[in-house]
């Protein structure tokens, strides 16, 4: 497939990075040499230096021939222009990158077709809706809702004390055989396994368990850890994110105590006027006497989304040395994930994985109902569809060839989920989840095609 991404910043290069690497055709237009320089000493793709709202660098560029063309630069109205000329110049699919949310408000007089945009992307928005998710979820470190909220998938760090800790999965599953989840995949020292029954868990492990929702709670339970109820929450950061997240929380059933800090003035008072529920603090989020004075030692959550991912790391250590029971970091280097829970971190948060998540489903397509890159370790989850003809039905799952790396979670069937097991058969147009490294990716796709 060929597909042309217009922005070689942290977004643009992270998909580039990813397409290339399944074998498409990507093309990088970006008119700032550096940028362009780093794609091409480190990738296979090609670059071309120009303007993204000029056609005929965009000609130039191949949109003309282009399957998809990604619009990510930094500037909502140039994507907005770039999306509408590639759109007219005979892309056949356009994703584009806006934080504005006017054009999604119901309102609005112009629609993202009306501007060429097929799919819209708003990666902020995603990383709050996820942070959120973490909040009600106090003791994991990753939330990712599956099969219409039916199914969650969550990353739990098992402690030194944790009853687990020994055990390999299959008497971990006989013990609790009440409850029907299934560890899907294990995160050990910067590894990344794909689990089979006799794998022995351990200390420091994060493991990521898929379960029916109503059931999360319990399997939470069987590690050892006990769900903290969280009542009082602490945003540093007035950006985008920060106010999305507080937004978010004043919106829903439960009532938080909410506090933000924002250093600029400005955005400060802006966003007191604005977000009356929260009690908005102009001041350094990374001073120790200020987080002391407004009682960090007495919040429940911490949530740093400054825009620099060093603060937010720093920060949220603070907090958690001073014992608050939840925080969380948003950073934007895919590197800095696995190496924040490590010293201590309950969760981080990277946008770029948000927006290449949602691109993905789209570059996808076919079968493909939606593609999810878990944080901080080398694993997808992609739900898919089962062809009639395809190679996966009317045999049960065991005596399926399945690629290695790679394991059926769960089934979505008319409205009813279930975990599935050895024995399990797939039907046509049933959705399936399934877990898999990277390399496993396109074989899995192809055999429910």
């Amino acid at each position: 497939m060929k597909i042309v991404i217009i922005g070689a910043g942290e977004i643009g290069y992270d998909l580039a990075s990813v397409l290339s690497k399944e074998k498409h055709d990507v093309i990088v237009l970006d008119r700032d040499k550096d940028s362009l320089n780093k794609v091409t000493e480190n990738l296979d793709v090609l670059c071309h230096e120009g303007n993204a709202t000029s056609a005929k660098d965009l000609v130039d560029a191949g949109v003309k021939e282009a399957d998809i063309t990604i619009a990510v630069t930094s500037i909502d109205e140039v994507n907005m222009i770039a999306s509408m000329l590639s759109k007219r110049l005979g892309t056949q699919m356009v994703i584009a990158r806006i934080r504005n949310d006017e054009l999604s408000r119901p309102n609005s007089p112009l629609k993202p077709t009306d501007l060429g945009i097929d799919v819209m992307i708003h990666p902020e928005l995603s990383a709050a809706q996820e942070i959120v998710q973490l909040i009600k979820r106090s003791t994991a470190t990753d939330v990712i809702n599956l099969a219409d909220d039916k199914m969650q998938l969550i990353g739990l760090r098992l402690e030194k004390n944790s009853p687990l800790v020994g055990k390999t999965l299959s008497e971990y599953a006989e013990e609790f055989s009440e409850i029907t989840f299934r560890v899907v995949a294990i995160a050990r020292r910067g590894l990344t396994i794909i689990p089979s029954g006799t794998v022995r868990l351990q200390a420091l492990d994060q493991i990521f368990v898929l379960a029916q929702t109503e059931s999360i709670p319990n399997v939470i339970k069987t590690t050892g850890k006990i769900e903290t109820e969280i009542n009082t929450i602490m945003i540093a950061g007035g950006t985008p994110v920060g106010e999305m997240v507080a937004r978010m929380l004043c919106s829903q059933e439960k009532s938080w105590t909410i506090k933000l800090i924002e250093p600029d003035y400005d955005i400060a008072v802006e966003l007191a006027q604005d977000l009356k529920d929260v009690l908005v603090l102009n001041g350094n989020p990374t001073d120790p006497d200020l987080l002391a004075t407004e009682g960090i030692s007495d919040t429940d959550a911490f949530i740093s989304v400054t825009d620099d991912e060093e603060s937010n790391i720093i920060s949220c250590l603070m907090a958690k040395h001073l014992e608050v029971k939840k925080t969380v970091a948003l950073v934007s280097k895919s590197d800095y994930i696995p190496l924040s829970q490590t010293i201590g971190l309950d969760a981080a948060i990277n946008k770029k994985s948000a927006a290449s998540n949602e691109i993905h489903r789209y570059v996808r397509r076919g079968r493909v109902i939606s593609v999810t890159a878990l944080q901080g370790i080398k694993a997808e989850v992609i739900e898919l569809q089962a062809a009639p003809g395809s190679k996966v039905v009317k045999k049960p799952i065991q005596k399926i060839g399945f690629p290695q790396g790679c394991v059926i979670g769960g089934i979505q069937r008319n409205g009813s989920v279930e975990i599935a097991t050895g024995q399990s058969q797939i039907k046509a147009n049933d959705r399936v989840i399934v877990f898999c490294l990277p390399e496993a990716v396109d074989k899995i796709t192809s055999l429910f095609q």
